[in-house]
Parts: C-alpha cells; sequence; structure tokens
C-alpha cells in the first residue's frame, strides 16, 4: 500500500473539514397550514406508550445533508394537501452528524410543524452493507427503514414511510386508511416486473436460497420501498428486523444482488404485501440507476410523484435541464436562492 505524503494528507483533511462545516441550504418559511372542521380535535406524545390514536398520522422520513432540499419539498406537499395536516406528526431519522443543524432547518422552516428526530446509530449496519450499483445507495442511512420499529416510541404503531425524493398531491389520510389485513406492509405491487432479474445466479442456483420464497400465498411481484405502509406493532412481533439483517449477511458472503436495501425486502416480504393503488407510487420519475434520463408517467390517477434513480429534481432544474415532470415538483421546492447579484 503506497504510502501518503504530507500533502496528499492535508487535501484529504481539507476536503473532510469542508463536507462536514459546509453550510446547509436556507429555505422560505413555509405557511401555516391549519385543520379543516371535520378534523378531530387531537394531540399525541412520544411518552403514550400503548395508545394508538388512527386520528394522528404518522410518517417517517430520512433526513441528511444531501438530500435536505428534497425531504423538505415533500414535507411542504403532504401538509399543503391534508385535510387535517395538525394532525400529522412526522418522524425524521438522521445519523448524529448535524443533527442539530437539521433540526433547526426544518423548525426554521415549518415553525407549525409537529415532528420528532432520532439519531439512527451506523454501527448497526456497520459490516453489512455491500456495494451496489449506485453510491447513494450504499449509504447507512438508506438502511434506516429497516430498524423504524426500534427507533420510534412503542405507541408508534402503524408509519407511512417516505424517501425523500418525493411528492405528494392527494390527501395523505387515503393512504394512511388503507386497511393492512393481516400484513405487516402495504405497498404499490408491480407484477409485471420480472423479479428474477432483481438477484444474482448466484441466488437462484443456490436451492436453499429459493426454498426461502417458494410456498407464499401471491405471487412474488416486485415493490418499491420508497413508499411504504407497515404495522410497527406486527413488525416488532415477527422480529422482521432481524429477518432483513439475515439477508444482507448472506448477500456479503455470497453477492446474491445489486440493489443496495431492496432485495432484502423483496425476499422477506415479496408475495405477502397488502397491494395499493399505482397512484401512490409513480416512481422511477429520476430514470435508471445509471444515467438518470428523463421519463413519463406510468398511466393512470397520480397521488404521490417519486423520482427514484439517479435523476433528482432540484439537482436537474440547477443545472438548467430539468425533464418535463420536474416541472411538477418545482411549486413545492422552497429552496432560498441566492442572489445573483450583491452590493457587498
Amino acid at each position: 500500500m503506497p504510502t501518503l505524503k504530507p500533502l496528499d494528507l492535508i487535501l484529504i483533511l481539507t476536503v473532510t473539514i469542508n463536507l462536514c462545516s459546509a453550510e446547509l441550504p436556507s429555505f422560505r418559511e413555509a405557511p401555516a397550514f391549519r385543520n379543516g372542521r371535520e378534523c378531530p380535535k387531537t394531540a399525541w406524545s412520544a411518552l403514550d406508550k400503548k395508545i394508538h390514536n388512527p386520528s394522528i398520522i404518522h410518517i417517517a422520513m430520512t433526513l441528511d445533508t444531501a438530500y435536505l432540499r428534497g425531504s423538505v419539498a415533500g414535507v411542504f406537499s403532504v401538509i399543503h394537501h391534508a385535510t387535517c395536516p395538525e394532525n400529522i406528526v412526522f418522524h425524521f431519522i438522521t445519523t448524529h452528524r448535524r443533527g442539530a443543524e437539521l433540526t433547526r432547518a426544518i423548525t426554521s422552516t415549518f415553525p407549525y410543524l409537529n415532528f420528532h428526530l432520532y439519531h439512527f446509530d451506523t454501527n448497526l449496519v456497520k459490516g453489512k452493507i455491500s456495494s451496489s450499483i449506485r453510491r447513494a445507495l450504499d449509504q447507512p442511512l438508506n438502511y434506516a427503514r429497516m430498524y423504524l420499529a426500534d427507533l420510534l416510541p412503542a405507541g408508534v404503531r402503524r408509519i407511512i414511510y417516505f424517501d425523500s425524493d418525493l411528492i405528494v398531491v392527494d390527501d395523505v389520510m387515503k393512504l394512511w386508511s388503507i386497511n393492512l389485513g393481516s400484513h405487516v406492509l402495504g405497498a404499490p405491487e408491480y407484477c409485471h416486473a420480472n423479479f428474477t432479474n432483481y438477484f444474482t445466479s448466484k441466488f437462484w442456483s443456490n436451492p436453499i436460497f429459493t426454498a426461502s420464497i417458494k410456498g407464499r400465498s401471491r405471487k412474488l411481484c416486485y415493490f418499491n420501498t420508497g413508499v411504504m405502509v407497515i404495522d410497527l406493532w406486527k413488525w416488532r412481533e415477527g422480529k422482521y428486523t432481524e429477518k432483513l439483517e439475515n439477508w444482507m449477511r448472506i448477500q456479503k458472503r455470497y453477492r446474491i444482488y445489486e440493489l443496495g436495501s431492496l432485495p432484502p425486502f423483496l425476499l422477506v416480504f415479496a408475495g405477502d404485501v397488502e397491494g395499493m393503488e399505482h397512484r401512490w407510487n409513480q416512481h422511477g420519475l429520476g430514470g435508471d440507476n445509471l444515467e438518470g434520463l428523463c421519463r413519463a408517467l406510468h398511466p393512470g390517477p397520480v397521488s404521490l410523484l417519486h423520482w427514484s434513480g439517479k435523476g433528482k429534481p432540484w439537482l436537474r432544474i440547477d443545472s438548467k435541464k430539468p425533464c418535463p415532470l420536474d416541472s411538477l415538483w418545482a411549486p413545492y421546492d422552497l429552496f432560498h436562492h441566492p442572489a445573483l447579484f450583491s452590493d457587498s
């Protein structure tokens, strides 16, 4: 292994300091949204250990510096279209780095927002993450959705999980009210997708691996983990975090897939998901994971637009190369653009 020269060490240290000290983007303050007359007056406390109030909508999202602009737009879209915005509680998951600054950014942008912030210990996935086809998929926070049942208070029975690159254009209460039946997880399913493509030949050639997905009650279908409704009480009872971690360990040894945190969810839940209307995840608007080319909407009604894939609307807009559908995201962008000219 080559020895680093002093100049190289200084350069690495400088880059690291700049990444850690770079200013977070600033945002305009969002207007206050109030409940409609039909909304029940209610409140929620993290101290309520076993009290489930179905009138309170719980939404979990991750929060980091790279996707903060997308998260802010997502939150704004949710409360903008909600009939009962004051009955929504956001649960933000972040790493220890810059957590206080991220909290201030949310508080200043949404002074009336009911939210709680939880620190995700990246050591939980240390040594379990395998490299994937896109670097962003390898970030520890991308795996935090597996640990929601451990991070959130016991009184939160149900949670909606949202990625940070989407906007909601419908009343989120409709999504919250979906009946999960006996299932742990609900999500739009896409059964036309070739399920075998999500795993390598090392998976399909191993009878022990393939036996784990046989005998499911329904066809194994792809679903996108950027939009999920989860029964956290059933999740804890079934120890689903441990099941997901087990597949991560197998992946580390045998390389059975290429796509980050998605394949473990498919292996554990596919064929046992409460299907939802496709309108609740018009995904893939960010193109594929390699080029991120523009894409059109899927046929049918739309309640949620999701820029999964490499291309993100805020990056395309800033580069002056937006895709047509990025104009639907732009109205929810609260980013405070710096003045082009200054008197100073």
